[in-house]
């Protein structure tokens, strides 16, 4: 859902000519005293529905393992009403819930952080995992696991530090002598995340078996096992930052139509694009530090949105929704493979990322 938040375009923008209600411009306007909001039917009907698959992917990604479950029991462990029996209210609050809140706001954050980025650099492959942030975030998290073992937060911690210290070298790099552009974000993102594949392969080899197990199986990427530890950062990390992402998706969508006409109408570009970088680096490295690497999620799911939504415009909080389906939806398909095929959610989703990704290049004429 794209919409715009602010003053009224009377009182903010003098050059501004169209008012806010009129038929030609898409959407509706909704007012409340000097501030207004844009926002289209069709993209709250895709929201909605949105919302309403990962409720229902959820109900049945709760009822399902090694212990089944009804759907009433689930209910009851979770509002706390009637007879709960206690192994199952153990399972439902200690095991299945953090680890549905975890892939949600994952989701979440990929989703919105892969509008952000891809509207940046105007670019589809855009995505922090193309261009890099994601790989940093790894190696973070792989010097830790190899060189301190610090355990699950102290993994999280460096994860985020490792996206941060990447991100501003892709950033540096692509802003040299000012000719920073989407295709020079993408490209300096890229070599930098083959890079640090590089760097991490080689920390793999020179630590003993067990490190350089646990080190492989947090880079695969998995909601398994994650508890409230994991899901209340990238929780909290969203209602955080997703306000100011939404304040900004209206200097996001003048950025899209490039630097020039952005400056034109008023936009200070440089630090518009570096305050939304900031966001979408600290959205990306905190789901990362939850689930380790999440292929092709923040690619896809702001692509997918659009082709719904059929409206211009940056797809921050429609690309979150999607995200949390796209993420819950393949974590509970992961889980019930034919043949014991059961793997990690970030292998499912590199998977079908990858196919994806094979035909959005093979339909699309300009990436």
């Amino acid at each position: 859902m794209s919409a715009a938040t602010g003053r009224t375009a009377h009182e903010s923008d003098p050059r501004r000519t169209a008012p806010e209600d009129d038929p030609r411009l898409p959407g509706r306007v909704y007012r409340r005293g000097r501030w207004s909001w844009r926002w289209r039917p069709r993209s709250v009907v895709v929201c909605a529905a949105l919302v309403a698959l990962t409720c229902a992917l959820g109900v049945v990604a709760m009822t399902q393992g090694t212990i089944e479950l009804t759907a009433g029991e689930v209910l009851a462990a979770l509002v706390g009403t009637g007879v709960v029996d206690q192994t199952a209210e153990r399972v439902v609050l200690g095991i299945r819930l953090p680890r549905l809140v975890t892939g949600i706001f994952v989701g979440a954050c990929l989703g919105m952080a892969g509008a952000i980025f891809q509207s940046i650099s105007r670019n589809a492959l855009g995505s922090p995992d193309i261009i890099g942030l994601t790989a940093g975030s790894a190696t973070g998290a792989i010097v830790q696991i190899v060189l301190f073992d610090g355990g699950p937060l102290a993994v999280a911690a460096w994860a985020v530090g490792g996206g941060l210290v990447c991100s501003a070298a892709v950033y540096l790099l692509a802003m040299t002598r000012r000719s920073g552009g989407g295709y020079r974000l993408i490209l300096v993102g890229i070599g930098v995340g083959a890079f640090l594949a590089a760097i991490n392969a080689l920390l793999l080899t020179r630590v003993g078996l067990d490190q350089a197990l646990e080190a492989e199986i947090w880079l695969q990427g998995s909601l398994a096992g994650r508890r409230w530890e994991h899901a209340l950062p990238v929780l909290i990390a969203f209602v955080l930052l997703a306000p100011p992402a939404a304040a900004a998706s209206r200097r996001l969508d003048l950025l899209e139509l490039g630097d020039d006409t952005a400056t034109q109408l008023g936009v200070r570009v440089e630090r518009s694009r570096l305050a939304l970088i900031v966001i979408g680096v600290g959205l990306t490295a905190l789901a990362t530090a939850a689930a380790g690497p999440i292929a092709f999620v923040a690619l896809a799911a702001p692509q997918l949105v659009r082709r719904l939504n059929r409206a211009p415009g940056a797809p921050l909080l429609s690309g979150a929704v999607m995200g949390s389906a796209l993420l819950v939806g393949a974590d509970l398909a992961s889980r019930h493979l034919p043949f014991a095929w059961s793997v990690p959610v970030g292998l499912a989703t590199g998977v079908l990322g990858g196919v994806y990704l094979l035909w959005l290049l093979g339909t699309t004429r300009k990436v």
